[in-house]
């Protein structure tokens, strides 16, 4: 007798070299989200450091606050004066929309502000560039890794 087709052998070998790809693939796919949650992160840092200093520029002084959650209520804008509520944010807008943490449930953007200088605490999954896994400062100077004391 002549049959064609494949042995259960065959079989069973194909479908482990199938799983052990799609394993392969979602650890990659999971370790790539956290990249870009991180990214995120970091861009918005950056772009809120941006509009408090033409914050800054106008008013001689950074909005004061303690312990305020960026893109709660209440800290979803930043106008003249200071962070407010999307619907009360008054004119000149510098940020129409404050950024919140991209993962909901995790460390969220935490601001504390004085008259000359304010720190927003957030929390990086991983190492980026020369910044560490954990609490990252945004300040007036710059980016850098943070230790509380």
């Amino acid at each position: 007798m002549n049959k064609k087709g494949f042995t259960l052998i065959e079989l069973l070998v194909v479908i482990a070299i199938i799983g052990l790809l799609s394993t392969l693939a979602v650890v990659a796919l999971g370790s790539a989200r956290q990249k870009a949650r991180d990214s995120k992160r970091l861009s918005d840092l950056k772009q809120v450091q941006t509009a408090l200093e033409l914050y800054f520029t106008d008013n001689n002084t950074y909005p004061t606050s303690t312990d305020l959650v960026l893109g709660e209520t209440g800290a979803q804008c930043l106008g003249a004066n200071g962070f407010q509520s999307t619907d009360a944010c008054t004119a000149p807008v510098y940020m129409g929309m404050v950024p919140s943490e991209p993962q909901p449930g995790t460390q969220a953007y935490t601001y504390n502000g004085a008259s000359t200088s304010y720190s927003i605490d957030a929390s990086l999954e991983g190492a980026i560039n020369d910044l560490l896994a954990g609490t990252v400062r945004a300040t007036q100077n710059g980016l850098s890794n943070y230790t509380a004391p």
